[in-house]
């Protein structure tokens, strides 16, 4: 079965409707990292004192606990599964681009593999391998400029001319 490019050939209302997904998981998406800002300030050190806690730092002006066992499992579990159903339905979507076949097949498998680095790291930094904290950041901004590089291609691809 011939995937590549179908998407031109998507009726207008199917199109609608996969752009307007699109743009609200984005919306959803970008919120998600406001969040992480807002929690982390996206350092490092802002991702080790959100999951191990600052108490022992007498210089911290908002005091932090270290995460809950219980805590860590649902945060991990959560973002995993939910994750994993937002890369999937965006790469059925890349299957039916017109892109490069190595590019559209970056685009698919990538964000799979972040995920586990990033929700598997959190996991292994809350164990103490405190060093995964930088495997932790790099994934996630390589996840990150996955999807937005995947949402691009699908808008285009979607209200591309034939």
């Amino acid at each position: 079965m011939q995937l590549h490019g179908k998407i031109h050939e998507l009726p207008k209302p199917a199109k609608l409707l996969v752009g307007f997904f699109i743009l609200t998981l984005s919306f959803g998406y970008y919120t998600g990292l406001r969040f992480v800002n807002e929690n982390t300030g996206n350092t490092t050190q802002g991702i080790e004192e959100h999951y191990m806690g600052n108490e022992a730092d007498d210089s911290a002006t908002v005091m932090k606990f270290k995460k809950t066992e219980k805590e860590i499992i649902t945060t991990v579990h959560n973002h995993v599964v939910s994750m994993s159903l937002i890369f999937l339905v965006l790469g059925v979507l890349l299957l039916l681009t017109s892109i490069n076949p190595m590019l559209k097949k970056f685009l698919m498998l990538e964000p799979f593999v972040s995920v586990l680095l990033t929700f598997g790291g959190i996991w292994l930094m809350w164990s103490g391998v405190l060093w995964f904290k930088y495997i932790i950041i790099f994934s996630g901004i390589l996840m990150t400029l996955t999807f937005t590089a995947s949402v691009i291609v699908i808008l285009q691809q979607l209200f591309k001319k034939n």
